[in-house]
């Protein structure tokens, strides 16, 4: 937990003192010595910070806010406290096979508008089709998804991509293959460039340069995997 950084930061981020950060929190000054120096707060004084610094208190928690960029820091500021750092919170839904091990689960384009509403619905990720390739690394979670349209070439459209889950988007290198799941756009296949301190956004790029690039705002970004190989078998 980074509370008791976080708020010596945003202090003197703000130019307070001690003294005033506390009288305007109702609390002494020692008290709020106590804080920065890792004194566990109780969840009501926590309120009282993140009310009036504007912050969540995940952010309060979870985030080393000094290393933000000064456009995150805005950005949470203004209210838009959305994965900063580009990790997804949630725990991902996964199947295994009777030795434990986990599924690939396959993704067919007649399912993924359901994939979209359900992602997180285990009975539905255990109702889709499964599969194993063997020569891929078992420190990683893989799902299969079906491509549709011809913006990847070479990749042809209907291929199957296995990409890897990606938990933290901000290790996404630029100019790599991702499938990405959205709210607004469904499930595509695209090269992904970061802009999240630029302006929060992901730039999706074509291989076919036909299709002309476009940004994704990150709060649209559902589920990031990172390409590793495909095929062009069929399923009933």
């Amino acid at each position: 937990m980074f509370f008791a950084e976080n708020i010596k930061f945003l202090r003197q981020r703000r130019k307070k003192s001690q003294l005033s950060l506390a009288e305007q929190l109702d609390i002494t000054r020692t008290t709020l010595a106590g804080y920065e120096k890792n004194v566990q707060p109780p969840f009501k004084v926590l309120i009282k910070f993140a009310e009036y610094f504007g912050v969540s208190i995940d952010a309060l928690l979870r985030y080393n806010l000094a290393e933000l960029s000064e456009f995150q820091l805005s950005q949470i500021e203004d209210g838009f406290d959305i994965d900063v750092t580009g990790k997804k919170l949630r725990l991902l839904t996964i199947s295994i096979d009777r030795d434990r091990e986990e599924n690939i689960e396959m993704v067919p384009l007649k399912a993924q508008a359901g994939y979209t509403n359900s992602y997180g619905d285990l009975e539905f990720i255990s109702s889709l089709p499964k599969f194993s390739l063997p020569f891929l690394p078992k420190d990683k979670t893989y799902r299969t998804f079906q491509i549709a349209g011809d913006s990847m070439l070479p990749i042809p459209e209907g291929a199957w991509v296995t990409a890897s889950y990606i938990q933290n988007w901000e290790q996404i290198k630029d100019g790599t293959p991702c499938i990405i799941v959205t709210l607004e756009d469904g499930i595509v296949f695209k090269v992904v460039y970061k802009q999240l301190e630029k302006n929060q956004t992901l730039l999706l790029v074509s291989s076919n340069r036909n299709y002309k690039p476009y940004e994704l705002p990150i709060k649209s970004a559902i589920e990031i995997w990172k390409f590793e190989t495909f095929n062009g078998f069929e399923i009933e």
